[in-house]
């Protein structure tokens, strides 16, 4: 009689739905950037479709990086986590010299042959590169007060570049998340880090009950002014609050299910650059409450993915890699959000794969591609 012994075939690990879920919001986020600039594109005497094949184009290039960073081993990163911290840092420097561009008043762009870049995209990808392998290196010395504090030490570098060179308060913010969770999820004693988050919280409140009662005069700093427009924004109309009440008008005025793709009237000069960092308040206006729901529903689907890839990495290191891309999401998605409903101060800050943003775009795909990397070294049976 014979004998059949079942044979179990190891196979890569390919998340065909995470991928789906980026292809969609990236045709979606093509769709309303057209919507949104349409009209402000040809005020400025360009094609209707301007804003939209400056996305496209910046699109397909991050395509083409997803694909080639997923095929490799994400190991490889570990050996260049130094070089990547140090071009990270060079890079904010360069905005600087004379490759440094203004665009509406902000010196945050580099002019690199005719094309932007904004390097404070790339040292997001660098400082998750770079902390997730210093980290796997120093595990038990994070534990460790010198070892934490030495840790923030080196975040506080990158961040302060960004800040104080770029002005730019939102990416200096989700630099440090982003670090504070990779530390987090490492660390043994995760309760500090909780006390740690609970006292920045507490030093937030404190700050606005400081500008609410005019201990510090809202006037020595715009930040400061905006935390006073965002608490009383009908008192800032004209000025501080214009953009953010004008976001308010168009989510007021789409309901539940919009006025349709396109029918959008906020977007004709009166919310400036609606294709940017208020384009969910587009697509409330011309989806309505439904649209706005599912984009969020892809969102919370899209970090949840990322978890799951991280929760079964093989090694620390891809965990951390896949912890940081998922908290630079996550903390981009909901400070965006947050920012648009007037939740939180105003900012700027884009949403990913939505708003207009070559620069933004190409390093958001190029860390799904890591993360895709990561996926591939997972095996099942």
């Amino acid at each position: 009689m014979k004998r059949y012994q079942a044979v179990k075939e190891q196979r890569t690990y390919v998340d065909r739905t995470l991928i789906f879920i980026v292809l969609f919001l990236l045709c979606f986020g093509l769709i309303m950037i057209y919507s949104a600039s349409a009209y402000a594109a040809m005020r400025a005497n360009e094609g209707s479709a301007f804003y939209l094949f400056s996305q496209a184009k910046a699109t397909l290039i991050g395509l083409a990086a997803m694909v080639i960073v997923s095929r490799f081993d994400y190991h490889i990163l570990r050996k260049l986590a130094w070089p990547a911290y140090g071009v990270s840092c060079i890079a904010v420097l360069l905005v600087l010299t004379p490759l440094g561009m203004t665009k509406n008043g902000a010196r945050r762009w580099l002019n690199i042959m005719g094309q932007s870049l904004q390097p404070a995209e790339i040292c997001k990808v660098g400082v998750i590169v770079f902390f997730a392998a210093y980290i796997c290196a120093n595990l038990k010395r994070i534990s460790k007060a010198s070892g934490f504090l030495q840790t923030m030490l080196l975040t506080f570098l990158p961040c302060a570049l960004v800040y104080f060179v770029t002005d730019n308060l939102s990416t200096a913010i989700i630099i440090f998340c982003i670090v504070y969770i990779m530390l987090f999820v490492a660390s043994e004693k995760s309760i500090w880090y909780i006390l740690g988050a609970v006292a920045v919280a507490g030093l937030a409140l404190l700050m606005v009950y400081v500008v609410e009662n005019n201990i510090i005069p809202a006037e020595m700093s715009f930040r400061l002014n905006r935390i006073k427009a965002w608490r009383n924004p009908e008192a800032y109309a004209s000025s501080t609050s214009y953009q953010t009440l004008q976001a308010l008008y168009s989510i007021g005025s789409g309901g539940f299910l919009g006025k349709g793709l396109g029918q959008s009237t906020q977007k004709l000069g009166y919310i400036p650059e609606a294709q940017n960092d208020m384009i969910f308040s587009i697509i409330c206006e011309e989806l309505g409450m439904f649209g706005a729901l599912a984009v969020m529903l892809l969102f919370i689907l899209l970090i949840w993915h990322f978890m799951m890839i991280a929760n079964n990495a093989p090694d620390l290191f891809g965990s951390l890699l896949v912890t940081g891309v998922m908290t630079h999401f996550a903390v981009q998605v909901v400070l965006n959000i947050a920012v648009v409903t007037n939740t939180l101060p105003n900012t700027g800050i884009t949403l990913p794969f939505i708003s207009y943003g070559g620069t933004s775009t190409l390093f958001l795909l190029t860390e799904v591609g890591i993360v895709l990397s990561v996926s591939r070294s997972i095996r099942f049976e």
